[in-house]
């Protein structure tokens, strides 16, 4: 069955997605986007550690709504956009390492400041515990 909106590539060319569970994808998509999501705001998403389709509905929809994705490799995490279906252009992605994330937080806060939503994600898993995601969450705090 072929889904529309942010995580359709998942479910693409799958024959054995249930009545049940497209009535339960197209309900989470729903609630998601009639949740809040402020502008000047750094989204801290968390993405699969193995397995693409361990995505929450949420991280995708929030992942749409970005202005821009800050993260740790920008080739790793154009692929994973691109297989949820979340279009993202080269200049929408703000590398953020350990070898530049000073300046490259001042971009982050830089574009915040100017009403923009960033979303910054981690290779795999959650942001922010061995990686610069602490260090840019508590960049833009002080901000």
């Amino acid at each position: 069955m072929q889904q529309t909106g942010p995580g359709r590539a998942i479910f693409q060319g799958s024959s054995t997605v249930s009545a049940s569970f497209t009535s339960a994808l197209q309900a989470a998509q729903a609630a998601a986007g009639t949740q809040h999501y402020p502008a000047s705001t750094l989204y801290v998403v968390a993405t699969p550690i193995g397995n693409l389709a361990d995505i929450t509905l949420r991280a995708l929809h929030v992942l749409e709504l970005a202005d821009a994705v800050a993260c740790e490799d920008t080739r790793h995490t154009h692929s994973m956009l691109r297989a949820y279906g979340v279009g993202k252009s080269g200049g929408q992605l703000i590398a953020l390492h350990q070898h530049n994330e000073a300046e490259a937080a001042e971009q982050v806060i830089h574009r915040l400041q100017q009403g923009q939503r960033i979303a910054y994600v981690s290779d795999a898993g959650t942001p922010g515990v061995s990686d610069p995601g602490a260090r840019l969450a508590a960049a833009v705090a002080r901000a």
